[in-house]
């Protein structure tokens, strides 16, 4: 009997409570302020589909309010928060067209880079499409906001991203240079030392281009490219083979 009257007393306090909780939420909402810190609560709980709704709310209610700008951007990084980053490079996107000159937009830039960037593959066999829309992006906050506290780590993905466009190319390279199809191997390689230089690829290429070049008879292009690998690589194995075809 005593511990069912403790029971239902602990009951009502509960409900009590929530009851008072909610009371307080709904007169916190009655202000955008309010209602972007109920959003900031579920966020901080790792509630973001809560939170979502709720700055989305401050959005809606009250859109001429300085917090709804606010919201407007914590929606972008909740949803990156959650790794949705489709959805997050779209909100940024959105953000940036609406505030183009707003105070963070060196950050906005970087988060939609990053929202690329984090969407592409582990492996360089797959679609690496999206590498080029992360370092367009990099690279505008490199040159247009050189003091930006991001821009060390700008440069960092931009860096790796563009590691994986020259992997990627160098492996279709060496697909077509291994079943000796020199005509597609060749503008592979070629496309390297153009668009990927200083990316450890240039020894290789300036090699196979020499090698097949030599196979399909283009004279002038196999010495052009061993001038070219002999003044800078002469030590290297890719030289060694490469003068093999050549005398």
């Amino acid at each position: 009997m005593k511990y069912s009257i403790l029971i239902k007393f602990f009951l009502l306090l509960f409900v009590l409570q929530n009851l008072t909780a909610c009371s307080s939420d709904e007169k916190k909402a009655d202000t955008p302020e309010g209602l972007f810190a109920i959003a900031q609560e579920y966020e901080k709980d790792e509630r973001y589909e809560d939170a979502v709704r709720k700055y989305t709310d401050v959005k809606n209610k009250f859109p001429y309010s300085a917090v709804a700008t606010k919201a407007e951007l914590a929606i972008a990084d909740v949803q990156y928060k959650e790794e949705s980053y489709g959805e997050a490079q779209l909100s940024y996107i959105t953000f940036r067209e609406l505030h183009p000159k707003h105070p963070q937009i060196d950050y906005v830039i970087f988060r939609t880079g990053m929202s690329y960037f984090k969407q592409l593959p582990e492996t360089i066999d797959r679609d690496l499409t999206l590498a080029h829309e992360a370092i367009n992006y990099f690279n505008e906050l490199i040159k247009n906001y050189p003091t930006s506290s991001h821009l060390a780590e700008a440069t960092e993905k931009r860096n790796e991203a563009t590691k994986k466009l020259a992997e990627k190319e160098d492996y279709i390279a060496d697909f077509y240079f291994k079943r000796e199809h020199c005509e597609s191997a060749i503008p592979r390689y070629e496309n390297i030392l153009k668009k990927f230089p200083n990316q450890g690829f240039e020894s290789r290429a300036l090699g196979r281009i020499v090698i097949c070049s030599k196979k399909i008879s283009d004279t002038a292009k196999a010495q052009k490219y061993f001038e070219i690998l002999k003044s800078k690589y002469s030590e290297s194995s890719d030289f060694a083979e490469a003068r093999k075809v050549m005398n």
